[in-house]
């Protein structure tokens, strides 16, 4: 079965746990082995090593479907499944050690929060990490952490700090309940904290200076760009299912005093139109950008920087104006949305926490728009 027709299949019961979910304030365990038994925690995994080696446009889709059922179960998905883009990059000998189990799931933190200290073959890492989406579930976490030298960052060849991801048992790491937030409750994004974990240096990647192990053309796609699309794809599903749940709702809905239906006003009318024109096209851009990158990966050419950064504009566009969307929603529904019980006012919570992720922040503009008037720019993290 593809990803797609397994989420297609999974999503009338995550849509019946949404609730018990954001109640939670985490994914509960049992539909997450669910999700892990359909393999849509390794979307992004090779197929050497039994994962779905999924293109990005099939990725993208899968998690869109998700989170039109739960924004929150299809973050912790997207999490899980971006960190297991790891298992391209690792030696063999970890990559079979930790993803050989069809029900393993991975998460973390990717930005550099911690620090690494060789010590042999080894690094002590030690460090505190914000947004751990989704680790309560995971047999592994990943953590970014800053090399020293001597006490001091070791520094790449263009001056920033060197640092790599972490890959630590979940048993060597503690989770701490931090995540009491607006929106995305059911993640479970609580922190997470190492003090010196002993884990071998072969254990750990970079984006930034490895070469991946596996060949397919996904592992030449590039990976802040996978990032930041698994967000936009899930804030595009939770828009999705915001129209929907607003179309619903507007077939029966009257204003005080009014004998006509909500569906039945030109404003309503036209503000419904102008968001789903909105939405698909944003939507269309992200899969436009995507198929271009797409190209160049499987003609065996790494993306050139303006496609790099297009990709990322896109997936910015497309995840503010998801949230533009599920607001117009939550406004044209009036009182009914504000009740906690009512799906649009979940979706709208949910929305404008996605928005906060740093992969599609307001900075990411700036960045694209240095490399389309052609300003020189540092383009790691493209």
């Amino acid at each position: 079965m593809t990803p797609l027709a397994a989420a297609r299949d999974l999503a009338p019961v995550i849509a019946a746990r949404a609730a018990d979910t954001e109640a939670q304030r985490r994914l509960p365990a049992d539909l997450a082995a669910q999700i892990a038994d359909a393999g849509l925690f390794r979307l992004l995994v090779p197929r050497d090593l039994g994962g779905h080696e999924a293109s990005p446009a099939e990725a993208f889709e899968t998690l869109e479907t998700l989170a039109a059922a739960d924004a929150a179960t299809a973050w912790c998905t997207m999490i899980a499944s971006t960190t297991a883009l790891v298992s391209a990059w690792l030696p063999r000998t970890h990559a079979e050690a930790i993803f050989g189990d069809p029900a393993v799931i991975t998460g973390g933190v990717f930005a550099p929060m911690g620090r690494a200290v060789p010590d042999g073959d080894d690094y002590i890492v030690s460090g505190r990490w914000a947004w751990a989406s989704g680790s309560a579930n995971c047999r592994w976490l990943l953590g970014g952490a800053v090399i020293l030298d001597d006490g001091a960052p070791r520094r790449l060849a263009n001056g920033a700090p060197d640092h790599r991801m972490m890959i630590m048992a979940a048993s060597d790491v503690e989770l701490i309940d931090t995540w009491d937030a607006l929106g995305m409750r059911g993640t479970g994004s609580g922190d997470m904290a190492a003090a010196k974990v002993r884990i071998p240096q072969s254990r750990s990647v970079s984006f930034l200076t490895d070469t991946p192990v596996a060949k397919g053309a996904l592992y030449a796609f590039p990976p802040f760009g996978l990032l930041a699309l698994g967000i936009a794809a899930v804030a595009a599903g939770n828009a999705r299912a915001a129209l929907a749940d607003l179309a619903a709702l507007a077939v029966t809905k009257k204003g005080a005093g009014s004998s006509r239906a909500l569906a039945e006003r030109g404003a309503a009318q036209a503000a419904y139109a102008e968001a789903h024109a909105g939405l698909a096209a944003a939507r269309a851009l992200a899969l436009a950008e995507i198929a271009t990158a797409w190209g160049a990966a499987t003609a065996g050419t790494a993306p050139d920087i303006a496609t790099r950064a297009r990709l990322r504009l896109a997936a910015t566009h497309l995840t503010r104006t998801a949230a533009k969307v599920v607001a117009a929603m939550h406004d044209l529904a009036g009182g009914t949305s504000v009740y906690a019980s009512h799906p649009l006012g979940r979706r709208f919570r949910d929305a404008h926490v996605a928005t906060q992720h740093m992969m599609i922040g307001p900075a990411t503009y700036a960045l694209a728009g240095r490399v389309l008037l052609g300003v020189p720019t540092d383009d790691a993290m493209i």
